[in-house]
């Protein structure tokens, strides 16, 4: 039996084919992993699905009718996307089953309490740490995601999911919930649709894979054939030498320490020491909510601290000051690059150009030449892929928006750059661009810090990873001489931890 079949699916945008005759079929109880480098085509393939994008081209069966004639098939398709679209001053309820009429409570009069009461039982069952009449806006962005998840499992009519990168803002206890959640679909015969650029969740999920390339179908196989290596090939379409590609961690640092933090506090941490050296890659372990990300942006003066100083190269930075950290030689990259690190209307040109007045202008008036060549050394220094200069931000892949952010940060020639979760969202093999940049900053004498929730990504660059649990470091742990258990003991709060200094 058969769910979904498209067949010969084509689509273009001026100047680019994001889709090149793709075939795909989808079976009642079977997970089938959509894999390929960003601009693959995954997301323009995943809304023709779903049927927010018409194909220029091809056919589209659910359940042997034709969706591009019916669209009320597309009911029958229930997509959770990447990024978060939720209501945030609507409550948890209102989130969960609107449009009412889609899930089932008329589109007249709704009943608060019946929709509050039905909403409880999707809570419990994806494990939302929230009631059902809180507003959204007062939930953590895990529970965010998880609710997004349960709203489309809402649809009564629903036989196909399609899940975009459901993990990107979970933490591990959290992704091992929302795994029993899609066997328990699995289980039910739903058909899965899963999108993720972790290596551990293809394997571990997937029945079948389809392989996109440049918009093209590279191939549909089993899982039970494929292997990382394989696959990573067939992605990029080269071989990857996993023994050289998976280490980038520096080679050069020394005794020399480039930054002191002392008796740090702020809103969600308390009193945080530690130190960098040059040279090194310093690497923060820590479940979400453990302070991580709130430390590093106290550091940089976006959050207030109650305590403590930061010295870099031994001059003390003004607290709660964000352009005396600039000024200092300290660049701070977000993790929400879409929200904190891009001007998505404006162009590629005019993102970089922002950072780099200074060394565009001339007599007080901007250089179109000088922008020109800065721009232009960036974008190839940075290897961004994009067709002009002149295009929006907003429409290069992750991976390419995160390297125009990282060149933007250098041309400031900063001395410390702190990385929060720099690979969220991106491909392969530009995550092993991503960790070459870092690698080649941190032996020029850069300081490095990565804030990461991937184990592997920490263990494959980082030199050392502090550890961080409930609002304070707990550990410091020299890559050489740790596995992995002991950094997940210390991430989880384990009094059994050793600490390594």
């Amino acid at each position: 039996m058969v769910l979904l079949k498209a067949t010969g699916i084509r689509k273009s945008y001026p100047g680019v084919v994001a889709l090149d005759h793709i075939d795909l079929t989808l079976e009642p109880g079977k997970v089938h992993i959509l894999a390929g480098e960003n601009g693959a085509g995954k997301s323009t393939l995943i809304k023709t699905l779903s049927g927010l994008v018409r194909p220029d081209e091809g056919a589209l069966a659910i359940e042997d009718g034709d969706a591009l004639q019916e669209p009320r098939l597309f009911q029958r398709v229930a997509y959770v996307p990447q990024e978060l679209n939720l209501f945030p001053y609507l409550t948890v309820a209102e989130n969960m089953f609107m449009p009412f009429g889609r899930s089932g409570f008329g589109t007249i009069t709704v009943s608060e309490k019946a929709m509050e009461r039905e909403a409880e039982k999707f809570i419990s069952r994806f494990g939302i740490h929230a009631r059902a009449d809180q507003k959204v806006a007062d939930i953590s962005v895990p529970d965010q995601q998880l609710l997004q998840i349960a709203r489309a499992a809402t649809q009564e009519e629903f036989r196909i999911m399609i899940l975009d990168e459901p993990t990107s803002s979970l933490t591990a206890k959290e992704t091992e919930r929302l795994f029993r959640i899609v066997n328990d679909l699995r289980d039910k015969g739903i058909a899965i649709v899963f999108v993720s650029h972790k290596m551990e969740e293809i394997f571990s999920l997937g029945d079948t894979v389809t392989v996109l390339r440049n918009g093209r179908s590279v191939g549909t196989f089993p899982m039970a054939d494929m292997t990382e290596s394989e696959l990573i090939r067939l992605m990029s379409g080269s071989t990857v030498k996993l023994d050289e590609q998976f280490q980038s961690r520096s080679e050069t640092r020394d005794d020399d320490v480039i930054l002191s933090v002392e008796g740090l506090s702020g809103p969600g941490f308390d009193d945080v020491s530690f130190t960098l050296r040059r040279g090194e890659i310093l690497g923060f372990a820590g479940l979400v909510g453990a302070g991580r990300s709130e430390v590093m942006q106290t550091m940089f003066g976006f959050r207030k601290a109650r305590a403590g100083r930061v010295m870099l190269e031994g001059k003390e930075i003004a607290r709660n000051r964000p352009d005396k950290a600039v000024r200092a030689g300290m660049m701070y990259l977000s993790e929400e690059r879409k929200h904190h690190g891009i001007f998505p209307m404006l162009s590629v040109r005019e993102n970089i150009a922002l950072a780099v007045t200074g060394a565009i202008t001339k007599g007080g008036l901007i250089s179109g030449a000088r922008e020109t060549a800065t721009v232009s050394d960036i974008i190839g220094r940075f290897d961004v892929r994009t067709s002009s200069p002149e295009k929006k931000i907003m429409f290069l892949s992750g991976g390419n928006q995160q390297k125009a952010i990282i060149g933007r940060a250098m041309a400031r020639k900063p001395r410390l750059l702190i990385f929060d979760e720099p690979t969220k969202g991106i491909d392969i093999g530009t995550k092993f661009q991503i960790y070459r940049i870092m690698q080649t900053l941190a032996e020029e004498g850069v300081g490095i810090i990565l804030v990461s929730s991937e184990m592997s990504e920490l263990q494959r660059c980082a030199n050392r990873i502090v550890t961080m649990y409930a609002g304070q470091i707990n550990g410091s742990f020299d890559h050489a001489d740790t596995d992995v258990s002991t950094l997940v003991a210390a991430i989880i709060g384990s009094p059994e931890t050793s600490h390594v200094a």
